[in-house]
This record gives structure tokens, sequence and C-alpha cells, in this order.
């Protein structure tokens, strides 16, 4: 990959204006749209569901990148597929048997990804890899945005590149990512960055700084790609 895909989290967008931001981002360059879903028992955190997705979906031109971070997935997989994600990730700690549950992904029409805590090893998917379509490795504990970066998680991208060797699988970075942090994680083996108020910011913003938001971690990032 020639560049680094930039995924920003609309969890640091304005709630009441989804539709509008999401159309601001891709306006502003975007690569994907990343939407968390938190169930309140996972994560100590409750987002949005399905319904809300489906009502995003005609906004997003560019790729749905659903990260469910809920207990237990299975049973809301259908729905999100049906709510038009492009891409949905489960983590392995919230599934009894992973490779059933990537399989049912890509059965939906999904890009089937599994996210990994920073306590989490990516020794769970060794058995798993050639169901797998991308990897999350969260570089913060996940429930909140605006964390700050987890060092120790770079280690483990580069450990992770190294698994999958010559497949097909994308890895994706989520947490505390911004140009400084962005470039560590690409080096290490990452394709593809989310990032929340990197971009997003605070307050009322404009399709111009979101822009440069998004140039900046981009930039940083494809410093480090031959």
């Amino acid at each position: 990959m020639s560049t680094t895909l930039i995924s920003p989290s609309i969890l640091s967008a304005d709630f009441a204006q989804l539709g509008n931001e999401i159309e601001a981002i891709e306006q502003a360059g975007c690569d994907w749209v990343h939407i968390d879903v938190m169930d309140g028992h996972f994560v100590p955190n409750l987002t949005i569901g399905a319904d809300v997705c489906a009502a995003l979906k005609p906004h997003i031109k560019t790729v749905m990148d659903v990260h469910l971070m809920i207990e237990p997935a299975d049973p809301y997989l259908q729905s999100f597929a049906d709510a038009g994600a492009d891409n949905i990730s489960v983590h392995p700690e919230a599934c009894l048997h992973l490779d059933r549950t990537l399989q049912v992904i890509r059965d939906l029409g999904c890009k089937a990804g599994a996210a990994l805590n920073p306590s989490t090893s990516e020794t769970v998917l060794q058995y798993v890899l050639d169901r797998l379509d991308m990897v999350i490795v969260m570089s913060v504990n996940p429930g909140f945005g605006g964390q700050s970066f987890l060092d120790s998680q770079v280690e483990k991208i580069r450990r992770l590149k190294a698994m999958i060797g010559d497949r097909d699988i994308l890895i994706e970075v989520d947490g505390g990512i911004n140009p400084i942090t962005a470039p560590l994680v690409v080096a290490a083996g990452a394709d593809v960055l989310v990032a929340g108020s990197a971009v997003f910011g605070k307050g009322a913003q404009s399709v111009a700084t979101y822009q440069a938001n998004i140039k900046a971690i981009r930039d940083a990032a494809d410093t480090v790609r031959s």
C-alpha cells in the first residue's frame, strides 16, 4: 500500500450532526468512516446501534468501518450487515467461537476483522488468519475517545505484521493516533489509522479544518513508507 488509509472515528464528532459530520470528513479526504459500537458491558461506555448505522449509511460514500465492542457480538452481526456495514470487527474475548464468527461476517458479505485489546496477545489470531481481512490493534483501552497512546502496542504491531506474512490482511490501529504517533505505528506495519479527536478537534469545525487534520496525519504517516 503506497499511502496510509485514514478512518476518522465519529465517536469524536458532533452527535447532533452525524450525517453532516460524515459528509464533511469525506469531503476532507478520509478513506473510511469508523463507527464505534459500545454496549456499556464489554466496555464502560454506551454509544450507537445498528439502527443509527442504517440511518448513517446514505451519508457514507466511502467505507463503513464498524467496530463492535459488544458482548456477545454474534447475535448482532446480521443487523449490522443489514445496516450497510462494509467492515465488521469483533473482539476475540467477546466471541466463544471466533473462527465461526469471522466466517459468518464474511458470509454476510462484509470484510471480517478482529480487534485486540492492549492486554491481548496477537497470538490469539494464529489459527484464524485465513478468516481475516483486517486486524485492529487497540493502542488505548477501549471505551472512550481522547486517551493517550500506549507505546507498548508498537511492538505488538511489529509482531503481528510478521505473523501475517504475505497474507492480504490490513492492520488498523485505533487509539491516540495523531501526527506524532502515526509514524510510529506505520513504521511497525500499520496500514489504516483510526483518529477521532485528532481529526474532529473540539467545538464546531469545518471541511477545511478536517482536511488539514487528515492531511497532517497522513503526511506524517507516509514519511516512513518506502
